[in-house]
């Protein structure tokens, strides 16, 4: 060990390398394993999207851009946000373009917190914004929403909010939903957007799987609540493209002058040609994520049904790609020793609850971004787990 690493940032040693991203890694070598454990569509990327990075390099454009993006970009995002959402973002002060959504919480997070501030974070949820949180010195205050179908009520947002008003500086908001597939309709949205413009607090509301909905039309925060929102969007999911890393944080202008700061000093400007097919890919695929949420719906009820004859139960998944599945009863309720037996013996790969924070133990997270053949074979090898054990 270097004699120079205790004296590292000391939040770190408080942090743990991502869980989910290390179980994949071991359970990777293993051969003809079925991986429903990363949250990355199996789609490719649309092809006038590629052609048009394809162009950008052939002509060159291969410098720095703006550090908040390249000015098409953000119009063409400010028009599809305007368009799909109701939400409207000036595209020269109220929109920065980042590298990928994580970039954008943790350039956001890093901008307003101040040492001894709280964050309240609904849990179970993608684990990315607790050591972004600590990394700050600030504390995340965890709700935990399973015994209420993973959806936080607005009563336990007040009282939580009552409760810690002296040091609370955010809240956390992620629908669609990682991991549990769980959105909010337009009357659960406003409920939480009245509780919280009772406060002086930001929202941020991290919607990347805004075209990943099922049923109803997504609802932004950032429509009912635009003074105090953070909002985060981007082309991962809603393109098939996890790759390019580009991601949006938008907000009030002032608010967005301080964010791009952070992200400035720790990244300069995203990727030019990558910011150039996120452009093309807004401005004239605003509906290329259509066929791919149909063909998402069709495999989600696939793997509903599978695991329901299985005996697992899910939270209602109406939105991204995942269903949040609790172990059966008879079954080892300890999520990763789960898990690893899972791998091991049935040649399934997910994701334990566990690596989602309080509420998760005893569930799997469950990934049908993959094949429709793979999804089968899956519940053909989990039935037979079950009905061996």
């Amino acid at each position: 060990m270097s004699r120079l690493s205790e004296s590292m940032k000391q939040e770190l040693k408080q942090i743990q390398p991502s869980s989910i991203l290390k179980f994949n890694q071991e359970i990777s070598k293993v051969p003809d394993m079925v991986k429903l454990t990363l949250g990355e569509p199996d789609f490719n990327t649309p092809d006038h999207v590629k052609q048009a990075a394809i162009h950008s390099i052939e002509n060159n454009e291969s410098h720095y851009t703006n550090s908040r993006g390249i000015d098409g970009l953000r119009k063409a995002a400010s028009k599809f946000l305007s368009d799909k959402y109701h939400v409207h973002y000036d595209p020269e002060t109220q929109i920065l373009i980042t590298t990928g959504a994580t970039e954008g919480i943790f350039s956001s997070l890093t901008a307003m917190l101040n040492p001894g501030d709280s964050v309240i974070i609904p849990t179970p949820i993608f684990p990315i914004y607790i050591p972004d949180t600590m990394l700050n010195g600030a504390k995340p205050i965890f709700l935990d929403t399973s015994d209420n179908g993973f959806i936080l009520s607005p009563e336990k947002l007040q009282e939580t909010i009552e409760a810690n008003k002296d040091t609370v500086k955010a809240v956390v908001l992620n629908f669609p939903s990682n991991p549990t597939g769980v959105t909010y309709n337009r009357d659960e949205v406003q409920a939480l957007a009245d509780v919280l413009k009772q406060y002086d607090i930001f929202v941020l509301s991290d919607e990347i799987y805004s075209e990943l909905t099922y049923g109803e039309h997504h609802v932004s925060m950032g429509e009912l609540l635009p003074d105090q929102t953070i909002l985060l969007n981007g082309v991962s999911k809603s393109h098939a493209m996890t790759g390019w890393r580009i991601g949006l944080v938008c907000g009030p202008a002032d608010v967005i002058t301080e964010i791009g700061k952070v992200h400035q000093f720790a990244i300069t400007s995203a990727t030019t040609n990558a910011q150039v097919a996120a452009e093309e890919a807004f401005k004239n695929g605003p509906d290329d994520g259509v066929a791919m949420r149909k063909i998402y719906q069709q495999r989600r009820d696939l793997l509903l049904a599978g695991l329901k004859d299985a005996g697992f139960e899910c939270a209602s998944p109406k939105g991204a790609f995942y269903l949040f599945a609790k172990i059966p009863a008879n079954l080892n309720q300890d999520s990763a020793a789960f898990c690893y037996e899972l791998a091991k013996e049935a040649k399934v790969a997910v994701i334990p609850g566990a690596s989602f924070g309080p509420g998760g133990e005893g569930y799997v997270r469950i990934s049908y971004a993959a094949s429709t053949a793979d999804l089968k074979k899956a519940v053909e090898r989990i039935q037979k787990f079950v009905d061996q054990h």
